[in-house]
């Protein structure tokens, strides 16, 4: 078990060092003859190849997954500049999820039902996928790395105790750091697991929490629990300056929340969230984009015309952003 405390002082360039690792680990499961990658709408280019690498999930106005869409259904612009698309796929890379639980105060009547829903959900996970763990209450705390073993996982959750304030910063933070320093192979994707009632700022604002998930090609997913937390605790938390803004960290990165009303919904709704990250779409393109180290490049996702209007006939997830990296 690994714990942290961050510190104000410690930060870096966001694609400083990020892409030799991240696109090398691309050409192992995706592309042989693409040697590097960047992934979504946030990730760092290697200039030998300028392979831009982006998850999208599409949902018709009504909510419901578009699931059988084509590459020639697909547009990329980059910059404003639409992009030719060189690669496409579903559902082909290997997984690579990053739990990071709430263990405050408000959440301990929930850990049990949350051990059973996360033993049924994780189950349906393939061979090929890994999920660590990493819990967060005045601390944000490693519990377990990445592991095919996904029972590992839920024995884990079984056996941990609840107390301490909800430092919700430092739990995205250090997760998102995490798969920026191991560069897994494969799709990244960060699950809060809170009610989201943060009392602790931590030592990362917004900001650098968007930036960090984006420099490590990773999209947050939020699955909203219930918690215990009496007026006096919910008045106490809008006082406080600084506490992560959830809703902007999952749009910006193309990820959701999902909210959970009764904990006896907590499996299906878990399993759904799992199988909504299945359902996402893997767009490639070369970018002729130059410029220094960390330059954030737009990025706009959306289908064709014969489609409608995006936001108001269908909706894209994704992350509407990458740095280009040295």
């Amino acid at each position: 078990m690994t714990k942290f405390r961050l510190h104000n002082a410690r930060r870096r360039s966001p694609a400083a060092f990020i892409f030799v690792a991240v696109c090398v680990a691309a050409l192992l499961v995706c592309c042989p003859r693409v040697p590097l990658r960047a992934q979504d709408d946030a990730s760092t280019i290697h200039v030998s190849t300028n392979l831009v690498m982006l998850d999208a999930t599409v949902k018709n106005k009504t909510g419901q997954i578009m699931d059988n869409l084509k590459q020639q259904d697909f547009q990329v612009r980059e910059d404003g500049v639409e992009q030719k698309i060189d690669l496409f796929s579903r559902d082909e890379l290997p997984l690579n999820v990053a739990l990071v639980l709430d263990l405050s105060d408000s959440i301990g009547p929930f850990l049990e039902p949350l051990r059973d829903a996360a033993s049924t959900a994780l189950a349906s996970l393939k061979p090929v996928d890994q999920v660590a763990l990493f819990t967060f209450s005045t601390e944000a705390e490693m519990r377990v790395q990445l592991t095919h073993d996904a029972t590992e996982i839920a024995a884990q959750i079984g056996s941990l105790h609840a107390g301490g304030a909800t430092n919700i910063n430092d739990g995205i933070f250090v997760a998102a750091h995490n798969f920026l320093m191991t560069a897994p192979k494969g799709r990244r994707v960060i699950i809060l697991i809170s009610d989201d009632v943060g009392t602790d700022a931590g030592a990362q604002g917004t900001h650098d929490i968007v930036t960090e998930t984006i420099a490590a090609d990773t999209s947050v997913y939020n699955l909203k629990i219930p918690g215990y937390n009496p007026p006096a605790t919910k008045a106490y938390a809008a006082s406080i300056p600084g506490l992560v803004n959830i809703g902007k960290v999952v749009e910006a990165t193309g990820g959701e929340i999902f909210d959970v009303q009764d904990t006896a919904h907590l499996s299906a709704v878990f399993s759904a969230l799992l199988q909504r990250i299945r359902t996402r779409y893997t767009l490639g393109y070369y970018t002729s984009a130059n410029g220094a180290s960390g330059k954030p490049h737009k990025l706009d996702v959306r289908l064709t015309r014969s489609f409608g209007t995006k936001g108001k006939d269908y909706v894209v997830l994704a992350r509407n952003s990458y740095y280009f990296g040295p």
